[in-house]
């Protein structure tokens, strides 16, 4: 028997403030990437999501954007990985050169109120035992079993 772990998500609910706000903290993001991954029944212990707060945080500094074409292919990996749970998000802005060929930009934008939604979010294990993975050896037929001697 394997244990698997069950996963409920809580919001925590308004902190009371009000208005639209364009920041975040290392420490919010760090709880909405563990959280994020939660959802997705993926764990990563507090250590790990802090340091890939740091790494994100330290691609965007003070703005909400960055250029796709400055991440090498690693941290493009991990940005992918952001806005499966919904921590970044992607843009394109299209642009004629002079000389009439088409430019597309691709930019990772910080998704602010996803990661406070899932920062305020309380996570939950629960342990649950499940015997599915093993239901397999019910459909062998006896005679198919050796007896040994």
């Amino acid at each position: 028997m394997e244990a698997s772990e069950e996963v409920t998500m809580v919001n925590k609910g308004d902190d009371g403030k009000s208005g639209i706000r364009y920041y975040t903290t290392i420490e919010e993001l760090s709880r909405a990437i563990n959280a994020g991954l939660s959802l997705q029944d993926r764990r990563m212990s507090e250590e790990e999501a802090m340091e890939a707060a740091e790494h994100i945080i330290n691609f965007f500094g003070y703005n909400d954007r960055v250029i796709d074409n400055m991440l090498e292919p690693e941290d493009r990996d991990s940005f992918y990985t952001m806005e499966d749970i919904g921590i970044l998000q992607t843009e394109r802005e299209e642009t004629t050169l002079f000389d009439g060929r088409e430019w597309r930009i691709h930019y990772w934008i910080l998704n602010i109120n996803k990661i406070m939604e899932l920062a305020n979010m309380q996570v939950d294990y629960k342990k649950k035992i499940t015997n599915d993975e093993y239901k397999i050896y019910d459909e062998i037929p006896d005679d198919y079993w050796k007896v040994v001697e």
